[in-house]
């Protein structure tokens, strides 16, 4: 017997906690193990076995199933009956090319039954919504050995599609929803065209469900067309949200957040922010409109007053920007827009001339060209076992006001998922991350776009933007260059819990070249808990080459993974 064919014996015959107490139970159970072995044979193509239940021993009787499994029957050419009315001639041939069976392979039950989906899934894609099996016919041959399938196929009218059909009350518009189809009226129906518009809605993000389906076809039109059906299930329409952070890197603060869903009946989103922190305070607005103009392109419009207090600088400024992203398969995308930010500056810089340190204020008014792309071919937003992802940006900038210059902000990051045991229990992740500012001078660049590193997002064991050299009274310099490297072991361990460990390293330079030779390493260990949307993760992280200030390790706690 073929080994893998008596391994599905051996699983379809099943086993007992027990062994039989006496011979009638024995016997009992043989002949059930007689009835699941025939079943399996028959759905195999072996329609001949001989097939006896014996029952061996009186004191200890043991239940054996004899199994000769005979001659495996092959499939013959299979046939198919259109009923009424048939499709075109081409599609037919393009359905025959889809049944995947050939006269002489095994009369196995599930490929004659799987031919028959795909018979029915090939019409439904050429436009026949309707298409149905009707009761298929197999004949079985004992004298030839063969296995003939018949299949009886009603393929239905071809179909094609007017518009949209908004069924649900609420407030987004219709003449919204319509455009968002990507199909015009007479169109032959596709299902991956209404999956489309689907996904296209759930992507605003404004809905807890949406439902697209093509109307039933007692409700063609008196064109002979029909409509695609939507509803949709609005999320609250206000949200006041309220939150608290403490860091021992960051300091504290509180925020605000009051969410409108739909305010303009086009699936919008406008976001209301007030927020005192130590760090950063501000008040603002933002409003996100999906697909502006074009499926799949979201336009963001955004105004704040902000305040920014950290160690490099201080920063009291209005904040302007518009971008428009375009959505690139389900996960990627790429942006493009402007920015303009006006404000003072209150900064402690390093003066390259004088090698010394120096202070000064001054009002700026900053154009910014914000470009922008995001890779994904990652396996989990939150939590990554394979894959990778990209991320680049460059920012022209002209600076005006009581400071003039002009530069360009560049920066890419790489990151790379590795599994190493079945079911990823053990995965290596790296990242690598490089900036680089060109045509700009340290001294005249606003301090808010040098480059800085060190705390949770970057290199770990630091404080927040403690990997950069410092000024004489402690100040973090920020440079024209950046690199930084991690590397991760993530190791799942019990239950819900998985274990890390890592090590981190960074460098702030002050050339438009990445510099290697003032770099910063910290390392440490942390731990997960996986939870359905994805982890919370805890790391403590020490510094490699501690110095005078730095702390002599860091706590991070946030939701998913590191990078």
């Amino acid at each position: 017997m073929d080994s893998d064919l008596r391994a599905q014996l051996e699983r379809a015959v099943g086993e007992v906690d027990a062994p039989p107490s006496n011979r009638f139970e024995a016997r009992r159970r043989a002949r059930g193990a007689v009835e699941a072995a025939e079943a399996l044979l028959r759905s195999e193509g072996y329609y001949q076995p001989l097939l006896e239940d014996v029952v061996e021993g009186e004191e200890t009787p043991v239940a054996i199933v004899d199994v000769t499994p005979g001659p495996r029957f092959a499939l013959t050419d299979p046939i198919i009956n259109w009923i009424d009315p048939p499709p075109a001639p081409a599609l037919q041939e393009d359905v025959l090319g889809d049944l995947e069976l050939r006269a002489g392979e095994p009369g196995r039950a599930v490929d004659v039954i799987a031919a028959e989906g795909r018979i029915v899934a090939g019409l439904t894609r050429q436009g026949h919504a309707d298409a149905r099996a009707e009761p298929r016919r197999v004949v079985v041959d004992h004298a030839a050995l063969t296995v003939e399938p018949t299949y009886n196929i009603n393929a239905g009218p071809l179909v094609r599609l007017d518009g949209v059909r908004l069924e649900t009350r609420g407030p987004t518009n219709p003449n919204w929803v319509a455009g968002l189809a990507p199909w015009s009226a007479g169109d032959v129906y596709d299902p991956e065209d209404v999956a489309e518009l689907e996904r296209r809605l759930l992507d605003t993000g404004v809905y807890d469900g949406v439902g697209v389906a093509l109307a039933p076809a007692d409700q063609t039109l008196p064109d002979g067309n029909r409509p695609v059906v939507v509803t949709l299930t609005d999320r609250p329409r206000r949200i006041l949200e309220a939150g608290a952070t403490f860091s021992t890197a960051e300091g504290s603060g509180v925020d605000l957040i009051w969410t409108w869903h739909n305010r303009f009946g086009r699936a919008d989103t406008l976001v209301w922010q007030a927020r005192a922190a130590d760090v950063d305070s501000r008040l603002g607005v933002n409003l996100r409109l999906p697909h502006w103009r074009r499926p799949g392109r979201t336009l963001r419009l955004s105004a704040a007053v902000l305040n920014e207090d950290t160690d490099a600088y201080r920063r009291t400024a209005v904040a302007l920007a518009a971008d428009l992203q375009q959505r690139l398969g389900k996960t990627s995308w790429f942006s493009y827009g402007l920015g303009l930010d006006a404000g003072r500056y209150d900064e402690n810089r390093f003066d390259p001339v004088t090698q010394a340190p120096i202070n000064f204020e001054r009002d700026l008014f900053i154009l910014t060209g914000r470009g922008s792309a995001y890779l994904d071919y990652s396996n989990d937003p939150l939590d990554p076992t394979t894959g990778w992802r990209l991320t680049a940006s460059a920012q022209p900038t002209a600076v005006t006001g009581e400071d003039t210059t002009m530069f360009l902000r560049a920066e890419a990051q790489a990151t790379a998922y590795l599994p190493i045991q079945d079911n990823a229990r053990t995965v290596l992740a790296g990242r690598v991350r490089l900036g680089s500012i060109l045509g700009g001078e340290e001294l005249t660049v606003p301090s808010d776009r040098l480059f800085y590193s060190g705390g949770g997002g970057s290199v770990r064991g630091y404080e927040y933007q403690g990997v950069a050299p410092r000024l004489p009274d402690n100040t973090p310099r920020g440079g024209l260059s950046l690199v930084e490297f991690s590397a991760e072991v993530r190791r799942d361990l019990f239950r819900n819990f998985q274990g890390v460990v890592f090590v981190d390293a960074g460098s702030v330079g002050f050339d438009q070249a990445p510099d290697f030779s003032n770099m910063r390493y910290g390392a440490g260990f942390g731990v997960r808990y996986k939870l359905p949307f994805g982890p919370i993760r805890a790391d403590i992280a020490f510094p490699l080459d501690k110095r005078d200030g730095d702390a002599d390790f860091q706590i991070y706690v946030s939701i998913g993974q590191a990078f």
